[in-house]
């Protein structure tokens, strides 16, 4: 018969029976812990209040050192070991974060240049039209001088249409009607002389032919012989000779460069006496004529024409200030 060994009893643990395996956690052993679970790493309570002290401590050190502080070998030290590992990240980085700055710079340059050339196209507008108008005003003062010289009330007004060529008309279209006092049959002039006259009018338009339609037909005097004649038109704006003067005496024969003056009609109209026209450039004449023909180039350049004056009776009023022989406007 064999004899069997008792064996020990189990146990749990060699810290006696019962008692749970110990279960490692952060710094220290807890119970409970098992090959499975995980490590967790918390810094002890107490490293925490030292690093926080130390801190303090070399703060302090620094603050009450001034000048002469303990601490700048130590900071000297860490600034040559750091600062080219600080120079180099930033020359590698400085390209990749300054592309939203390039982005940034690129469309605000972009809305500068807009900007500025709007801003100077709105500049060159001004300058246009500040000549423009110092120009229409220097029109007006010269028409008003003319006023006195010429001793006429005249009512002031722009071209603002010019006759169609279709028409065969060389008319213009002026800003004053009859609420300004124009009407039909009246002479319109600009600072320089003779413009034409008034054949049709509306409340707030007139239609004025001018001097050089070859319809047109003006009683004209030369200034220096005071010898009287015909004026027509030859139909045409661009040519400096646009004006043909046919004596009433054949034997007159006027000389080039003299004055040429309106004739005049009964009450003024449609031409008002002592308007000047122009100037005689050339003469010429064929066996088959029986008077001297003059060519006569117009003092007012019709190309450019823009401020005139209508010639009205003293003492009109209108919804505009008519300007007086005495320089006023009324």
């Amino acid at each position: 018969m064999a004899l069997r060994t008792p064996l020990p009893p189990a146990r749990n643990d060699e810290r006696g029976p019962g008692r749970p395996r110990p279960r490692r956690r952060g710094w220290a052993l807890t119970v409970g812990w098992s090959p499975g679970d995980t490590l967790e790493r918390r810094p002890p309570r107490l490293l925490v209040a030292a690093l926080v002290v130390a801190s303090v401590s070399i703060m302090s050190i620094d603050h009450l050192g001034g000048d002469d502080s303990p601490v700048d070998a130590a900071r000297g030290v860490v600034g040559e070991v750091v600062g080219p590992l600080e120079s180099g990240a930033a020359t590698l980085v400085r390209p990749l974060t300054a592309v939203p700055d390039w982005f940034r710079t690129n469309g605000g340059l972009r809305e500068e240049v807009a900007a500025l050339e709007a801003e100077n196209a709105e500049l060159r507008r001004e300058a246009a039209g500040s000549d423009a108008d110092r120009a229409r005003l220097d029109a007006y003062d010269e028409l008003l001088a003319a006023a006195g010289t010429q001793q006429m009330s005249l009512v002031p007004a722009r071209v603002v249409a010019l006759g169609s060529a279709q028409t065969f008309n060389r008319t213009v279209t002026i800003d004053a009607g009859t609420s300004s006092g124009v009407d039909t049959d009246m002479t319109v002039v600009a600072a320089d002389g003779l413009v034409g006259r008034v054949i049709a009018a509306t409340r707030t338009t007139a239609t004025v032919l001018l001097v050089v339609d070859a319809d047109s037909t003006v009683g004209a005097r030369v200034g220096r012989s005071q010898e009287v004649g015909f004026l027509t038109g030859r139909g045409r704006l661009d040519s400096p000779n646009r004006l043909d003067l046919e004596l009433v005496d054949p034997s007159a024969v006027p000389a080039e460069g003299d004055a040429v003056l309106t004739w005049g009609s009964e009450n003024g109209g449609p031409y008002r006496a002592g308007i000047p026209i122009g100037t005689v450039s050339e003469l010429f004449s064929t066996p088959r004529d029986t008077t001297q023909r003059a060519v006569i180039e117009p003092y007012v350049d019709f190309s450019t024409l823009d401020v005139v004056g209508v010639v009205v009776p003293d003492g009109t009023s209108g919804d505009r200030g008519v300007l007086q022989p005495d320089g006023s406007i009324r």
